[in-house]
């Protein structure tokens, strides 16, 4: 949890057992959730949430990684974790932690997603 003068500002979680099967198979721990309240947004809390969330889980992996959605509502998450050095693993996009295969749909929601990984120090 992350608070802002004394107010809860915004939570994350840290998922040591991720449901996306990459992330199970190599035991790569997950960043989930992470939300910053609109109030409390632009003032750097979610890359303070990110320090904490990547500093713990470096204690046991070398990886950490994280899904983002792939419309709009996203774009200020998908810039961000680019600038924190997360980087596309190369899976292609999932649907409920499903790959999606060429030529079927989808629903474009919060279920359809890209995942990334970050090397840890």
């Amino acid at each position: 949890m992350a608070f802002y003068e004394d107010q809860l500002a915004g939570c994350c979680h840290l998922l040591y057992e991720s449901k996306y099967p990459f992330f199970q198979s190599d035991n790569i721990p997950e960043i989930n959730d992470l939300n910053v309240f609109p109030e409390f947004r632009r003032k750097g809390i979610a890359s303070k949430l990110f320090d904490e969330i990547e500093s713990i889980a470096a204690t046991t992996s070398k990886y950490i990684g994280l899904g983002v959605g792939l419309y709009k509502d996203y774009g200020n998450a998908q810039m961000m974790y680019g600038n924190r050095g997360y980087v596309m693993d190369g899976k292609g996009m999932t649907y409920s932690n499903i790959q999606v295969q060429p030529g079927h749909s989808v629903m474009v929601d919060d279920e359809l997603l890209i995942y990334l990984v970050k090397e840890l120090n």
